[in-house]
C-alpha cells in the first residue's frame, strides 16, 4: 500500500522539481530523511523493532515536504518532520494507531511556530532568477483582492505554471497520481470525489450568495484542495471505515476548506479542515454503522 502511494506521488514530485528545481529536492529530501531518522531513533529508544521498510515514514516525509513552500529554511522541514513522526504517529503507538494525519500534525506545528517562514510572503522572491518565484500564490492574490484580477488562468492552474506549495501547483500531476491510487484501490474513490463535491457545492453556493469571488474551478485548482483530496484525506488510518462515513468525512473537508478560505485569515485551509474532520472520525464511524444483512439484531426483552 505504501509503495503504491509513493508511486502515485512520483508525478507530483517530478512536477515540483520541474517548477521549483533544486528547492523541491532539498525540501522533500530533508523531510524524508528526518522522518526516517526520527522513527528509527524512537524505536531504538523504546526498544521496539525498527519498521522503516513499511514505507509509512517515507510517505509522511514526501507529503509534508510537498506541502511546504520552496523557501522554507532547513530547520522548518526538519522540525516539522520530527514532530509529525513523534507527536503525529509514535506517541499513539505507531502505524495504524494515530488519530490525526501525521504530515498535517507536523505542518500545523510549524505553521503556528514559524508563521513568517510559511506565510504568503515566504512564497515570493522579487529578485529571483526564476520568474515563477516572483509571483504571489493564486489564493494569496484572491485573499488580498476583491476581484479576480491577477489570478492565473484555469489552464495555468491545471498545468502547474503558478507559485504555491511544492505539491499543489500542478493539478494534472495530482490527478494522474490520484487516479492511480483509486484504480489500485489503495485509496477509496469516495474520499477524493467527496472532497471535490463538497468544495464544489459550497463554493458554488458562496459564489451565488456573493460570499466568494472565486469560481468553482478556481477553488478546486488553486491551492492544495486536490492534493489534500487524493493524498491526505485518503489516509486509511485517519479516515472513516463505513461507506456513509467516508462521504460525510470527505464532503465535510471540502466544505470546511471553502469556509476557511472565505472567512478566516488563511488563504488556504486544507490542513485545518483535515485535522478537524480527523478529530471526529470515531464519531462518524459510530453514527454510520451499516445495517447487517437480514436487518438489525433483535433487542433482548
Amino acid at each position: 500500500m505504501m509503495l503504491d502511494v509513493i508511486i502515485a506521488l512520483s508525478p507530483v514530485v517530478i512536477a515540483s522539481i520541474w517548477v521549483f528545481r533544486w528547492y523541491a529536492v532539498v525540501q522533500v529530501g530533508l523531510c524524508v530523511l528526518t522522518c526516517l531518522a526520527t522513527e528509527t531513533l524512537w524505536q531504538k529508544l523504546t526498544k521496539k523493532p525498527v519498521s522503516l521498510l513499511d514505507g509509512s515514514g517515507a510517505v509522511t516525509g514526501i507529503i509534508l515536504g510537498l506541502s511546504l513552500p520552496w523557501s522554507a529554511p532547513w530547520y522548518v522541514p526538519v522540525i516539522g518532520s520530527a514532530v509529525a513522526i513523534m507527536l503525529g504517529k509514535m506517541v499513539f503507538g505507531g502505524l495504524g494507531m494515530n488519530l490525526f494525519n501525521p504530515a498535517m500534525v507536523g505542518r500545523a506545528f510549524i505553521m503556528l511556530s514559524f508563521a513568517g517562514a510559511l506565510g504568503a510572503s515566504a512564497y515570493v522572491h522579487p529578485d529571483a532568477s526564476m520568474a515563477i518565484l516572483t509571483q504571489a500564490t493564486p489564493l494569496s492574490v484572491a485573499k488580498s483582492s476583491a476581484t479576480m484580477a491577477g489570478i492565473p488562468s484555469i489552464w495555468a492552474l491545471f498545468m502547474g505554471c503558478t507559485n504555491g506549495s511544492l505539491g499543489e501547483t500542478s493539478a494534472l500531476a495530482i490527478l494522474v497520481g490520484g487516479c492511480f491510487l483509486c484504480i489500485r484501490r489503495t485509496a477509496s474513490w469516495q474520499l477524493p470525489v467527496g472532497v471535490i463535491l463538497g468544495c464544489a457545492a459550497t463554493s458554488g453556493l458562496f459564489q451565488i450568495l456573493g460570499l466568494s469571488h472565486l469560481t468553482i474551478l478556481q477553488h478546486l485548482l488553486g491551492g492544495s484542495l486536490l492534493f489534500g483530496a487524493f493524498f491526505i484525506a485518503t489516509d486509511p488510518v485517519t479516515s472513516p471505515l463505513t461507506p456513509k462515513g467516508k462521504w460525510l468525512f470527505a464532503v465535510g473537508i471540502g466544505a470546511i476548506v471553502v469556509f476557511l478560505r472565505s472567512f478566516s485569515s488563511y488563504p488556504a485551509g486544507v490542513m485545518f479542515a483535515v485535522l478537524l474532520m480527523n478529530a471526529i472520525v470515531h464519531l462518524i464511524n459510530r453514527w454510520t454503522i451499516p445495517t447487517p444483512v437480514g436487518g438489525p439484531l433483535p433487542s433482548k426483552s
